[in-house]
Protein backbone atom coordinates (compact mmCIF):
# COMPACT_ATOMS: atom_id res chain seq x y z
CA UNK A 1 0.00 0.00 0.00
CA UNK A 2 1.49 3.32 -1.08
CA UNK A 3 1.50 6.03 1.56
CA UNK A 4 1.85 9.75 0.99
CA UNK A 5 3.88 11.46 3.68
CA UNK A 6 3.48 15.20 4.05
CA UNK A 7 5.77 17.61 5.84
CA UNK A 8 6.44 21.31 6.15
CA UNK A 9 3.33 22.61 7.88
CA UNK A 10 3.45 24.81 10.95
CA UNK A 11 2.71 28.19 12.45
CA UNK A 12 3.75 31.33 10.60
CA UNK A 13 2.94 35.00 10.78
CA UNK A 14 0.95 36.69 8.05
CA UNK A 15 3.21 37.56 5.15
CA UNK A 16 5.49 34.64 5.84
CA UNK A 17 6.28 31.55 3.80
CA UNK A 18 6.10 27.79 4.14
CA UNK A 19 7.02 24.95 1.83
CA UNK A 20 5.01 21.76 1.96
CA UNK A 21 6.35 18.45 0.68
CA UNK A 22 4.55 15.21 -0.08
CA UNK A 23 6.51 12.06 -0.85
CA UNK A 24 5.18 8.68 -1.88
CA UNK A 25 6.50 5.74 0.13
CA UNK A 26 7.24 3.89 -3.11
CA UNK A 27 7.07 4.38 -6.84
CA UNK A 28 3.66 5.14 -8.29
CA UNK A 29 3.34 4.24 -11.95
CA UNK A 30 1.41 6.23 -14.53
CA UNK A 31 0.79 9.28 -12.37
CA UNK A 32 -1.82 11.58 -13.86
CA UNK A 33 -1.97 14.47 -11.43
CA UNK A 34 -0.37 15.58 -8.19
CA UNK A 35 -2.13 18.20 -6.16
CA UNK A 36 -2.78 19.96 -2.92
CA UNK A 37 -6.14 20.47 -1.24
CA UNK A 38 -7.02 22.18 2.00
CA UNK A 39 -9.82 22.08 4.53
CA UNK A 40 -10.51 24.80 7.04
CA UNK A 41 -12.70 24.19 10.10
CA UNK A 42 -16.35 24.06 9.15
CA UNK A 43 -15.59 24.22 5.43
CA UNK A 44 -15.43 21.72 2.61
CA UNK A 45 -12.13 20.47 1.26
CA UNK A 46 -11.05 22.60 -1.68
CA UNK A 47 -8.48 22.33 -4.43
CA UNK A 48 -5.50 24.61 -3.94
CA UNK A 49 -3.19 23.66 -6.79
CA UNK A 50 -2.63 20.80 -9.19
CA UNK A 51 0.06 19.76 -11.66
CA UNK A 52 -0.48 17.28 -14.46
CA UNK A 53 1.90 14.67 -15.80
CA UNK A 54 2.67 17.05 -18.63
CA UNK A 55 3.61 19.84 -16.24
CA UNK A 56 0.53 22.01 -16.61
CA UNK A 57 -0.53 23.75 -13.43
CA UNK A 58 -3.76 25.15 -12.12
CA UNK A 59 -4.46 27.20 -9.01
CA UNK A 60 -7.40 28.34 -6.95
CA UNK A 61 -8.03 32.02 -7.54
CA UNK A 62 -7.38 32.73 -3.86
CA UNK A 63 -3.75 31.57 -4.09
CA UNK A 64 -2.73 32.64 -7.59
CA UNK A 65 0.47 34.62 -7.55
CA UNK A 66 1.31 33.49 -4.02
CA UNK A 67 1.57 29.69 -4.19
CA UNK A 68 3.63 27.57 -6.55
CA UNK A 69 3.24 23.85 -7.07
CA UNK A 70 6.07 21.74 -8.40
CA UNK A 71 6.89 18.06 -8.73
CA UNK A 72 9.91 15.79 -8.83
CA UNK A 73 8.88 12.82 -10.93
CA UNK A 74 11.97 10.86 -10.07
CA UNK A 75 11.18 11.07 -6.37
CA UNK A 76 7.36 10.88 -6.71
CA UNK A 77 7.28 14.06 -4.67
CA UNK A 78 5.14 17.15 -4.97
CA UNK A 79 5.83 20.49 -3.34
CA UNK A 80 3.78 23.58 -2.52
CA UNK A 81 5.67 26.81 -1.98
CA UNK A 82 3.41 29.22 -0.14
CA UNK A 83 4.39 32.88 0.04
CA UNK A 84 2.63 35.97 1.36
CA UNK A 85 0.52 33.79 3.61
CA UNK A 86 -2.73 35.16 4.98
CA UNK A 87 -4.78 34.12 8.02
CA UNK A 88 -7.44 32.78 5.64
CA UNK A 89 -4.88 30.26 4.37
CA UNK A 90 -5.12 28.51 7.74
CA UNK A 91 -6.26 24.93 7.14
CA UNK A 92 -5.19 21.32 7.05
CA UNK A 93 -3.42 20.74 3.75
CA UNK A 94 -3.66 17.38 2.00
CA UNK A 95 -1.73 16.11 -0.97
CA UNK A 96 -3.35 13.90 -3.55
CA UNK A 97 -1.92 11.76 -6.34
CA UNK A 98 -4.02 10.24 -9.09
CA UNK A 99 -2.85 7.58 -11.50
CA UNK A 100 -4.16 5.18 -14.07
CA UNK A 101 -4.23 2.48 -11.42
CA UNK A 102 -6.56 2.54 -8.47
CA UNK A 103 -8.37 5.32 -6.67
CA UNK A 104 -6.81 8.69 -5.77
CA UNK A 105 -4.28 8.51 -2.95
CA UNK A 106 -4.31 11.01 -0.11
CA UNK A 107 -1.82 12.11 2.48
CA UNK A 108 -2.66 12.32 6.16
CA UNK A 109 -2.75 16.10 6.17
CA UNK A 110 -0.50 18.76 7.63
CA UNK A 111 -1.68 21.77 9.63
CA UNK A 112 -0.88 25.26 8.40
CA UNK A 113 -1.71 28.09 10.77
CA UNK A 114 -1.21 31.73 9.80
CA UNK A 115 -1.42 34.27 12.60
CA UNK A 116 -2.42 37.87 12.01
Amino acid sequence: QVQLVESGGGLVQAGGSLRLSCAASRVIFSIDTMGWFRQAPGKQRELVAIVTSGGSTSYADSVKGRFTISRDNGKNTVYLQMNSLKPEDTAVYYCQITSSYGPPRWGQGTQVTVSS
